[in-house]
C-alpha cells in the first residue's frame, strides 16, 4: 500500500525526498490553521484505529500521536513494554503480528533497537510509524522542529543551524540532520568529543567543541537531552561540568544574533542543558515545538491513510 506521499511507512527522513517533506510540512500548516481558526477537522481517522506500541517511556510523542488520531475522529489503543506479553518472553514479530491480526490501521513504533521498525514494515500489510528507534531515527521529531523553524523563519534553505549536546546517543540529532539538509539548511553539531559520533563530519555537518565559538552565526540553536540512561562510564564527568561548557545560559545567549531561535525537543534537564531564564524566555520555541508534534502527527496519519495532501490557504 502506497500513500499520496508516495511511501507505504514513515521511517526515517534520511530517505525522504524535498517534496515528500514540504507536502508533509503543508498538509501540517493546513491542519494549524483550521485549529487556531477554530474549524472543523477533516475527520479523515473516523472508523481507523491506531496501534501505539511503546516500548521506552515518553510523554509528547505519545500523548501527541494519541491526539492526532483523536482530533481526526480515530481510536487508539496504547501497549507498553509492561502491559504486553514481550514480558513473557513474546518475540517483537510475534507480538506485532498479534496485533495485526486485530485489523488496526497503523503501528506506531517506539523501541530501543534501531532498525525494529525497519523490521516489521517488511512483516505488517499497514503503515508503520517510527517513534523513535535506538540511536538511529526519531523523524516526526525532526519534521516537527521544521515546521517550527519553518514558522518562525519562514524558509529553512540558507539558514544557519546547531545541533549541541549528546549528538552520539541522540535519534533527534540523526533525523534533524538529514532533514535540515534536505531542506537546504547549513547544519553543524557541537559537543563534547566523547559524546560526537567518531567522523562526526561524514554527515556532511560542520563540527565544534567549542559552543561559545560556535554559536555566534547560527540563525537555530537546538539543545538535545543528555541521554545518561545510553551513555558508558566516563563519557561525561559530570552534569555541572557539562553545563558550564555546554550548557544554553543568558550568557551564552548574549554571544547569539539577536533574532536567534532555541529549541529542544525535550524532556529538558533544566539548568545543566538548558537555563530556566532561556527555556522560558523570548527567544525559546520549545513549547512551540510541543504545539506543533500534534498537527504534524495529525497530518502524517492523515497522509499515510490514504488522505490527500493539504496546503493552507
Amino acid at each position: 500500500m502506497s500513500s499520496s506521499l508516495g511511501l507505504k511507512s514513515l521511517l526515517g527522513t534520511e530517505s525522504l525526498t524535498a517534496n515528500q517533506i514540504q507536502t508533509i510540512l503543508d498538509t501540517a500548516f493546513y491542519f494549524q490553521k483550521l485549529q487556531e481558526e477554530k474549524k472543523p477537522l477533516p475527520q479523515s481517522m473516523k472508523n481507523r484505529t491506531v496501534i501505539l506500541l511503546f516500548f521506552e517511556a515518553s510523554t509528547r510523542t505519545r500523548s501527541s500521536f494519541e491526539l492526532a488520531a483523536k482530533r481526526l475522529g480515530g481510536d487508539t489503543l496504547v501497549l507498553t513494554k509492561e502491559m504486553s506479553s514481550t514480558e513473557k518472553g513474546e518475540t517483537l514479530y510475534d507480538t506485532a503480528k498479534t496485533i495485526q491480526a486485530m485489523a488496526p490501521d497503523v503501528l506506531v513504533l517506539r523501541h530501543p533497537s534501531a532498525g525494529s521498525p525497519n523490521f516489521l514494515d517488511q512483516i505488517l500489510k499497514i503503515p508503520v510509524v517510527n517513534a523513535g528507534d535506538g540511536f538511529h531515527e526519531h523523524p516526526t521529531q525532526a519534521l516537527l522542529d521544521l515546521m517550527t523553524i519553518k514558522e518562525s523563519r519562514g524558509d529553512v534553505r540558507g539558514l544557519k543551524v546547531l545541533i549541541v549536546g549528546d549528538i552520539a546517543h541522540s535519534r533527534v540529532a540523526r533525523s534533524n540532520i538529514y532533514a535540515l539538509k534536505t531542506m537546504g539548511a547549513e547544519v553543524s553539531v557541537c559537543g563534547p568529543p566523547t559524546l560526537l559520533p567518531p567522523q562526526a563530519d561524514r554527515l556532511g555537518v560542520k563540527v565544534f567543541y567549542d559552543f561559545e565559538k560556535a554559536v555566534k552565526e547560527q540563525d537555530v540553536v537546538m539543545m538535545l537531552r543528555i541521554q545518561i540512561e545510553r551513555m558508558n562510564r566516563g563519557q561525561l564527568p559530570s552534569r555541572g561540568e557539562y553545563a558550564r561548557f555546554y550548557g544554553m545560559s543568558s550568557r551564552i545567549l548574549k554571544l547569539c544574533k539577536p533574532e536567534v531561535i532555541v529549541m529542544h525537543p525535550g524532556p529538558v534537564n533544566r539548568g545543566v542543558e538548558i537555563s530556566p531564564e532561556v527555556a522560558d524566555g523570548s527567544r525559546s520555541l520549545i513549547l512551540n515545538q510541543v504545539s506543533n508534534g500534534v498537527v504534524m502527527r495529525m497530518a502524517l496519519l492523515h497522509l499515510l491513510t490514504g488522505g490527500e495532501p493539504k496546503v493552507p490557504s
